[in-house]
């Protein structure tokens, strides 16, 4: 198959399929063996302000603390890891670039999350999944959202698939 090469590409990916991608392959990063998740911070002129993904505070060697769900409380690790959109916000070299920005996170934003989005100024969230739709926490996070004016919505899947070689 031939293709004009004095037109323009039509099968190009939109800002969208762009920044969830990234966001998508940030959360390959986390090194949690149950729930990885990744995010991507885009100015409103879609350039791309800030990347992360949930882990450890930075300088702890993963090895020192617990990545398990079950036990004790100070056994979990969710006393310890820093979820994707509180690493990409820090990340974020120039705070005042997130005013009015758009977070893509592979994961709803916790009320946890959701409060530092707000704090951080950004006014759209876009989501690919809600794991946990209907619990108290993402009741509060929706609440939250709502209530400063941050829109949110899920991200609209395409079957079209993009296939990296590394």
């Amino acid at each position: 198959m031939s293709h004009n090469t004095n037109c323009k590409r039509q099968d190009y990916i939109n800002w969208d399929q762009y920044f969830m991608g990234i966001a998508q392959l940030s959360k390959e990063r986390s090194k949690d063996p149950s729930t990885q998740v990744g995010a991507c911070v885009v100015s409103e002129d879609n350039k791309i302000i800030s990347i992360g993904y949930n882990g450890f505070p930075n300088g702890i060697n993963d090895d020192d603390l617990p990545w398990g769900r079950e036990g004790a409380f100070l056994d979990k690790k969710y006393a310890y890891v820093c979820h994707a959109e509180l690493n990409t916000i820090m990340n974020c070299n120039l705070p005042n670039l997130l005013r009015g920005s758009t977070i893509y996170v592979t994961m709803f934003p916790c009320n946890e999350c959701s409060k530092i989005i707000i704090q951080a100024g950004i006014k759209r969230v876009v989501y690919w999944e809600n794991k946990y739709e209907g619990q108290d926490f993402m009741i509060a996070s929706k609440k939250l959202l709502n209530l400063a004016r941050v829109k949110f919505e899920q991200y609209n899947r395409t079957d079209r698939e993009v296939t990296l070689h590394l």
